[in-house]
């Protein structure tokens, strides 16, 4: 064989292997609770999660290579989430994850993505910490972001509702037993605090309990004008179920699972007026939130989004990742971090609009002042006024 045909045949493998690069598909993992009480969260995030995958990938996709999800649940279980982490990051292979819809189960399963140098996109899970467990001095750089409202925003909201707002003086605090419940109350006390309020009653319930009149009792023989909540799911409707039974009315003003269907469908008109901050709510109020409805409506046969917040976060955090993956020009963890930190473009979403969302110091994109109150009015969020 001559040497010039050695060379084309050299160069024509090169080519070859360049463009077999080029065509391997970008792997994001997915990680959420797609069973159980808080699939509605899971399962209402994956689904805005592959909306705007297939929007990008009819595109081009990134790169000129095309997005590929790989879908785990994490059942809402810390255990379960380190083994899906594990898994995502050792055997697929992924750049990136999006996810986390519990607090404890991003807490106990981020740490192998910042050992691995791999960002990881939370974008239902509220709890303060989230973002707050790999941070300078010990840490040089920090992989966790987030697009979802923290429950420090969240819990300053409840309270000026509550207080600055409605002018209460007297609150009691409900919150599940959960890694979720349990700090968003911790952060609702020092918000009431700053405030120079005391609740009259600080009440736990477990996960499934169905009986919340031992709880309401103490709160109603404290003299409470409202009940503030931290809750992951149904059992939020028990509470609202709970007053009804007896015959003691007072406002619910909670975070934002107040907002999921298995609250609405469960407490029925019992639910309506709570109130809860919102990133999103279901209302076609500009194009892009329209075109966002009327996909997810389109694709999964549905008139009412499970969870309109998880599902809308769920589709801006592909959105600013792939933006973030561009402008790297790489899919590499370091690459994609910096990135992430110094975004250049503009990145138009549902929840709003990503100018800078991010800063080396600063990983939380949802900026007191986005969110808005929401309220239950028959079966639906609307606008609280």
């Amino acid at each position: 064989m001559s040497y010039k045909m050695k060379a084309v045949i050299a160069s024509a493998l090169v080519s070859w292997s360049v463009a077999g690069i080029a065509a391997e598909p970008i792997k994001i993992g997915v990680s959420g609770p797609l069973t159980g009480g808080s699939a509605p969260m899971g399962v209402s995030m994956r689904d805005g999660v592959k909306i705007a995958v297939a929007e990008i990938n009819a595109k081009g996709g990134v790169l000129g290579r095309q997005f590929q999800l790989v879908e785990r649940d994490d059942e809402a279980k810390n255990e379960r989430g380190v083994q899906v982490a594990q898994e995502l990051i050792n055997k697929e292979k992924v750049v990136a994850t999006v996810g986390y819809a519990n607090t404890g189960v991003a807490l106990a399963s981020q740490r192998f993505y910042q050992e691995a140098k791999i960002p990881v996109m939370n974008n239902i899970a509220t709890g303060t910490a989230i973002t707050k467990q790999f941070v300078a001095p010990e840490h040089k750089d920090n992989y966790i972001f987030r697009i979802a409202a923290s429950d420090t925003i969240q819990s300053a909201m409840i309270v000026e509702e509550a207080i600055g707002k409605h002018k209460f003086t007297k609150v009691a605090i409900l919150a599940d037993s959960t890694n979720y419940g349990q700090l968003g109350r911790e952060d609702l006390e020092k918000a009431l605090a700053a405030k120079g309020i005391k609740p009259v009653a600080v009440e736990k319930f477990n996960i499934k309990d169905v009986d919340m009149t031992a709880q309401l009792l103490k709160a109603k023989q404290g003299g409470a004008q409202a009940i503030l909540t931290y809750g992951i799911g149904p059992e939020l409707a028990q509470i609202a179920n709970g007053m009804e039974k007896l015959g003691w009315k007072v406002p619910m003003i909670g975070s934002w699972t107040l907002s999921m269907g298995n609250f609405l469908d469960n407490a029925g008109k019992n639910g309506d007026g709570a109130r809860m901050p919102q990133t999103f709510i279901q209302d076609a109020t500009t194009p892009k939130r329209k075109s966002f409805i009327d996909a997810y409506q389109k694709a999964y046969k549905v008139e009412r989004i499970p969870s309109p917040v998880s599902a809308a976060q769920g589709y801006d955090s592909i959105y600013v990742l792939a933006a973030a993956i561009k402008q790297a020009g790489t899919t590499d963890g370091v690459k994609v971090r910096e990135a992430l930190e110094n975004l250049t473009e503009k990145v138009d979403g549902v929840v709003t609009t990503y100018n800078k969302p991010f800063t080396h110091d600063d990983h939380e994109a949802i900026k007191t002042g986005i969110p808005v109150m929401g309220e239950a009015k028959g079966g639906h969020i609307v606008l609280a006024k």
